[in-house]
């Protein structure tokens, strides 16, 4: 049994949308019936996947966004609403690895690189996305973490930070809001054909194993942002 979702009415925005997990997720929604935004540092490369989606019977639009500028954040949440009027749940998922480093020896401008990326710009794109999702009083937005957030490796000092930092950005938001129907989720993927890789499976509320395909990993994804789902074969 697959699970199956109804996201009709509903407009969904992935961020890191051009390809892999990004990708794959952003065709399920659509698939499901909800008109989404694929953001994506190459831009060009997300308006030709919008328009594969389209041509296959779908709303989508691509936009090109670089998530370490907040400017370009902001604009892609503005380009949202313009086109589609509304936003009801967002999957965060653009992200970048740097060169493996002792951590004495670690380049300055690949840690603020990284941390521009997968630190800061989660916390932009969960900024601009509950200013409207407040105003509605209803959303949902995951966040892409990984392994990295949970434990230690060598030679990832600067990469595994930002992920610790995605795990506590999370949880706090979803306090913040717990009771005003925004729903705050992370996700931790296991690797994936993303250029960036990430690792294991599982949510704040767990989900148990999930495989290491972007098609399964995407379907976990759905879960906790859908209010309508059901099983089909």
């Amino acid at each position: 049994m697959n699970p199956t979702y109804d996201f009709a009415g509903q407009v969904a925005l992935v961020t890191g949308a051009a390809m892999g997990m990004g990708l794959a997720t952003a065709r399920t929604f659509a698939q499901s019936g909800a008109a989404v935004v694929l953001a994506d540092i190459d831009g060009a490369l997300a308006a030709g996947e919008a328009k594969r989606i389209v041509a296959e019977g779908g709303k989508a639009i691509g936009v090109a966004c670089d998530v370490a500028d907040e400017a370009q954040v902001a604009a892609m949440i503005d380009r949202t609403i313009a086109e589609f009027g509304r936003l009801d749940m967002a999957f965060n998922n653009a992200g970048i690895q740097v060169p493996s480093s002792d951590a004495a020896h670690e380049l300055l401008e690949n840690f603020e690189r990284v941390t521009a990326v997968n630190q800061r710009g989660v916390w932009a794109c969960m900024k601009h996305e509950l200013r409207v999702m407040r105003g509605r009083g209803s959303g949902a937005i995951v966040n892409c973490s990984s392994l990295g957030g949970l434990v230690g490796l060598p030679e990832r000092t600067s990469y595994h930070g930002t992920k610790h930092a995605v795990l506590g950005m999370t949880k706090n938001a979803a306090v913040e809001y717990a009771y005003s129907g925004d729903r705050d989720r992370l996700f931790r993927p296991n690797v994936t054909g993303n250029s960036a890789g990430s690792a294991l499976g599982g949510f704040l509320a767990p989900i148990g194993h999930v495989p290491s395909t972007p098609g399964a990993l995407c379907a976990a994804l759905c879960r906790p942002v859908s209010r309508r789902s059901r099983r089909g074969v």
